[in-house]
């Protein structure tokens, strides 16, 4: 009779017909978890799938269509990227996935937070729900806004045992105790009664609001490729947890948040010790980046296969450049850190285009832009009527320092064109979001089949990661009851 480790490797190696290896399996012991085991049964089955393992959005649609689907009929759920999206795009994607998937499989879209436009987010949440999309990742929110209000009360409801419920669920994604303490709360009561009073929800949907939390799930979010407050894991999960089981208590909500990791999980190991720590699930991200279905060019895929532990920096956000936010970014063969770093000094230490030294104009347009500041202020004009944001035409035009700013932002949007292009004679300039996480992938699946990204699938990925996690997981276990039996054992006899 095969093992249940057994079992679990012929149907991996059954539904990745595409990966030719034999896989190596540890040799077997008495406990043998199954990968379908890992994680939070609960966090299963609100959403249907078979593995605790979720694929995180990734900025401008690098987290595809084709993503989201092969994740969701493999028995996992993907977030599709809309950051940076127009909305009929997006829109396109919706359908496209709909009419790809079953009512059963699982999946869900990004929602980030537009700090300086937040009619956009409510336009996007309007547009999921025109959709009946029933799962959002919110990122990057610092507290709850209407967006996100109007999202989840248009969801609630009563369910069998009289307890409210949404069918629109939240997982948000964040790095604060104190934004994880927001989304732990009922909605904020003034948001609440604007969106009331603007007739965008009904009375009953703000009387339930107040019984129940803003999220069904958080993913605490470590050190990651694309924006990050380089968070410790094995410090923000528990202090997370921690904050979690405390508001339960005193909320009274019979429904428990559930809490998953993400942040620089490329490994068996590295899932491994999430799942020790108490994750209810876990999410990736950058070794999802360089695969077959990732929405990114054959040129940025081929240099992160590549890539090691070490080849990534920090660098400003272009999005929220004059903040001081950062990205985590590829660094190996270019130069976008460097460069990113030192127009941001350069934006705190002068007070306009025109003060800064000839020199630094001169190596500003010929190295880093390839253009003329007239020439880029000229697209940017151009790319701020397009999007019917002519106020800040103006406000550049009154400020030399915000124009500055503005013009500098032309910088990591073009660098980021210039990355999904593939451009090679720019590849110097490429923007590229990545985590240390796809490094160590990158050794793990050092010469096998999945060394080459071209073999890279992101539900073969994600099976092989959950496979192995559980031998893993198995192996150690049974290390540590040995242990623990030879002690007692070496005890009775002494």
């Amino acid at each position: 009779m095969s093992s249940p480790v057994n079992s679990v490797a012929e149907i991996t190696h059954a539904q990745c017909e595409h990966f030719n290896a034999q896989t190596v399996l540890r040799p077997t012991s008495a406990l043998c978890i199954s990968p379908e085991n890992l994680g939070s049964a609960e966090f299963k089955r609100a959403y249907g799938v078979k593995y605790a393992y979720v694929s995180g959005a990734m900025y401008r649609g690098i987290a595809s269509k084709e993503l989201v689907i092969a994740l969701a009929k493999a028995g996992f759920m993907g977030f599709l990227g809309t950051g940076g999206q127009s909305l009929s795009a997006i829109e396109q994607d919706i359908m496209a996935i709909q009419n790809a998937l079953k009512p059963e499989h699982a999946y869900g879209l990004n929602l980030v937070c537009n700090i300086e436009h937040p009619d956009q987010e409510v336009a996007l949440v309007e547009l999921y729900l025109k959709y009946q999309v029933r799962c959002i990742e919110a990122a990057a929110f610092i507290s709850i806004t209407p967006a996100l209000v109007l999202y989840r009360l248009a969801g609630l409801y009563r369910d069998s045992h009289n307890q409210v419920a949404s069918k629109n669920k939240i997982i948000a994604k964040l790095s604060r105790p104190e934004v994880a303490n927001a989304f732990l709360h009922p909605a904020p009561e003034h948001i609440v009664k604007q969106l009331l009073n603007s007739g965008k929800i009904n009375a009953e949907q703000a009387q339930l609001s107040q019984f129940i939390a803003m999220c069904d799930d958080i993913c605490v979010e470590a050190d990651s490729g694309g924006h990050t407050d380089r968070g410790q894991p094995t410090v923000l999960l528990p202090a997370i947890q921690t904050l979690r089981n405390a508001l339960l208590h005193t909320l009274g909500f019979t429904q428990r948040v559930r809490i998953g990791l993400a942040g620089g999980i490329g490994t068996p190991t590295s899932a491994a010790a999430a799942f020790i720590m108490g994750a209810d699930f876990i999410v990736t991200g950058s070794i999802n980046q360089c695969t077959v279905e990732a929405g990114t060019s054959s040129l940025v895929k081929e240099m992160l296969q590549d890539i090691n532990v070490q080849d990534t920096d920090y660098a400003p956000a272009g999005d929220m450049f004059e903040m001081g936010s950062q990205v985590q970014v590829l660094k190996k063969g270019v130069f976008f850190p460097a460069r990113a770093n030192k127009l941001f000094q350069l934006y705190q230490q002068y007070d306009g285009i025109d003060a800064l030294p000839t020199e630094l104009q001169t190596q500003l347009q010929t190295k880093f832009f390839k253009k003329s500041f007239a020439e880029v202020w000229q697209e940017v004009v151009t790319h701020l009527h397009n999007t019917q944001r002519t106020d800040e035409i103006a406000k550049a035009e009154a400020d030399p320092k915000y124009k500055m700013a503005r013009i500098f932002r032309w910088y990591f949007a073009h660098s980021m064109q210039l990355a999904f292009a593939g451009t090679p004679q720019q590849r110097v300039n490429f923007q590229v979001h990545t985590g240390p996480a796809l490094g160590a992938f990158n050794q793990w699946v050092k010469n096998t089949p999945l060394e080459n990204w071209q073999n890279r699938h992101v539900d073969q990925i994600g099976l092989k990661l959950m496979q192995e996690t559980a031998e893993l997981l198995s192996e150690k276990t049974q290390q540590l009851l040995d242990l623990s039996q030879n002690n007692t054992e070496h005890s009775a006899q002494s």
